[in-house]
């Protein structure tokens, strides 16, 4: 259950063996980034919105021939949600046995572009280890299938993807910007193991400062990985770094720049295995600027 003025989303990313192309699938209950919840927000008594009103579908390809980006806001008569899938507008999540089935139909906001398909996540196991990220309980990552197998099948456009996938989910009881100033995550897969780095600037001050190994079998270890990298920042100036335990980091591709967020492929090395990794900086404060604000809408198709 999302609290009155807080947020879920269930993440799922993949990339092709061969490295050409990728996806990431966030489905939220309760929009992050959305500015309609943000308003709603604001009028509601302590900020107390309904996040069911706020649902969200983002489907970002990357890749030649098929970058596409899309996300759609719903309403909650366009939402259901049972303990096996969740349905927001034309796409769903569902787990059918141990593979998690994400189906969507959606369409751009600005030409109506059709982005259509249905991936299948195929985890090697289920660490089942929900984490507090901040200090008072309020925001909780779960990294739910971490070491995962992808197959995509997408009609629009036309595309099969194979590759290494990664699905989690973040839920919190207040909006994200109040706990955090920025952040950066990432993650690499190797055959047998998924390795994760996730670090965030607290808006008390605090320091995030998290990194798991999650092996195919299901075991779970820490990870110092205590070497500092920059990355460089975006043309939106937004900056990049990640952590390693020595081995270089640099960018292979941006695959979206934002004024408050960016996606990055970034190529390193777990241990003495090259690893291509799926890394994201957010930085709260710019998505609270009231230009981004008054941005957004441009980028969001709004279904009531």
């Amino acid at each position: 259950m999302v609290p009155p003025g807080g947020y879920g989303w269930w993440y799922i990313d993949a990339l092709s063996d061969d490295g050409a192309h990728g996806l990431t699938i966030i489905a939220f209950v309760g929009s992050v980034f959305s500015p309609y919840y943000a308003r709603a927000r604001a009028r509601a008594p302590a900020g107390a919105a309904d996040p069911m009103a706020h649902c969200a579908i983002n489907v970002a390809l990357y890749g030649p021939g098929v970058d596409a980006w899309v996300f759609t806001e719903y309403g909650a008569s366009e939402v259901e949600r049972r303990p096996e899938q969740l349905q927001v507008g034309g796409s769903s999540l569902t787990w059918e046995g141990d593979c998690l089935v994400v189906r969507f139909d959606e369409r751009t906001a600005v030409l109506g572009q059709r982005v259509a398909g249905t991936v299948r996540l195929y985890p090697s196991a289920f660490p089942d280890r929900p984490e507090p990220i901040d200090a008072h309980g309020r925001h909780t990552w779960f990294p739910a299938a971490p070491h995962a197998h992808v197959v995509a099948e997408l009609t629009a456009p036309a595309l099969t993807l194979r590759g290494t996938g990664y699905h989690d989910a973040n839920f919190g009881d207040e909006p994200l910007e109040a706990g955090f100033v920025e952040w950066s995550w990432s993650r690499a897969a190797l055959s047998d193991r998924t390795v994760v780095l996730y670090d965030a600037h607290r808006c008390d001050g605090s320091q995030l400062q998290l990194g798991r190994v999650f092996h195919a079998d299901g075991r779970v270890e820490p990870l110092a990985a205590a070497h500092a990298m920059k990355l460089g920042r975006t043309r939106w100036w937004i900056a990049r770094s990640t952590r390693t335990d020595g081995a270089p980091a640099t960018v292979i591709r941006t695959l979206e720049d934002t004024p408050f967020y960016a996606r990055t492929q970034v190529a390193t090395r777990v241990g003495e295995v090259p690893v291509r990794a799926v890394h994201e900086s957010l930085s709260l404060s710019r998505f609270c600027s009231p230009l981004v604000q008054t941005m957004l809408p441009f980028r969001i198709r709004r279904v009531s």
